[in-house]
C-alpha cells in the first residue's frame, strides 16, 4: 500500500494476529497514516485560507474535519504499535510516502478549496478501501474494521464537501 517497501514488524507482541497479517497491516497502516496526515494538513490549509461568501461555514467545517482526521491518525498509529510496528508520522516520512496529490497553497476561494479537498478525500477513501481488502485478506479483521471506521468518516466528509459543489459542475 505505502510507497515504502513492505514493513517489517520490529517489536514482539503477544497480539495473536498472524505474522503475515501483522506485516501487511503495519504496511497498510503506515500508508494510511501518511495519507491522513497529509489530508489533515491540506484541510487545515483550506481552513486557514478560505475566502468568499461561504467563509464562515466552510471555515468551521474544515476545522471539524481536520480535528476528526487528527483523531483518526492517532487510531491508525496506535493500531500499528499494537501489531509491533513503529509508525512514522514525521514530516519527512509523510512527504515521501503520501499518495495524496499536492495541495495548492495559494487557493483562496471557498469553492476552489471544496473542489481540491473533494479530490483528495476521494483519494483517501479509495486507498482506505484498498487497505480494508488487503488487511482482511491477510487475516487481520481488527485492522480491517478500523480502516472501515476511518473510511466512513472520510466518506461522510467527502459527502459534505461535495454538497457545496452541487450545481457548480
Amino acid at each position: 500500500m505505502a510507497k515504502a517497501e513492505t514493513a517489517k514488524v520490529p517489536n514482539k507482541t503477544r497480539n495473536d494476529t498472524p505474522s503475515n497479517g501483522k506485516a501487511v497491516s503495519v504496511n497498510v497502516l503506515q500508508g494510511a497514516l501518511a495519507d491522513i496526515i497529509d489530508l489533515t494538513n491540506a484541510t487545515r490549509q483550506a481552513h486557514w485560507n478560505v475566502k468568499g461568501s461561504h467563509f464562515y461555514g466552510l471555515h468551521k467545517m474544515f476545522e471539524e474535519f481536520y480535528t476528526i482526521l487528527n483523531e483518526q491518525s492517532d487510531e491508525l498509529a496506535e493500531r500499528a504499535v499494537q501489531l509491533g510496528g513503529i509508525p512514522d508520522g514525521t514530516t519527512q516520512a509523510v512527504g515521501a510516502q503520501t499518495r495524496i496529490k499536492p495541495y495548492d497553497a495559494k487557493l483562496l476561494d471557498g469553492m476552489d478549496h471544496c473542489a481540491a479537498l473533494a479530490d483528495r478525500y476521494a483519494q483517501m477513501a479509495q486507498a482506505l478501501r484498498e487497505g480494508i481488502d488487503a488487511t482482511d485478506e491477510a487475516g487481520d479483521a481488527d485492522t480491517s474494521d478500523l480502516l472501515t471506521q476511518v473510511s466512513r468518516e472520510v466518506d461522510k466528509a467527502l459527502w459534505m464537501i461535495e454538497a457545496h459543489l452541487q450545481g457548480k459542475n
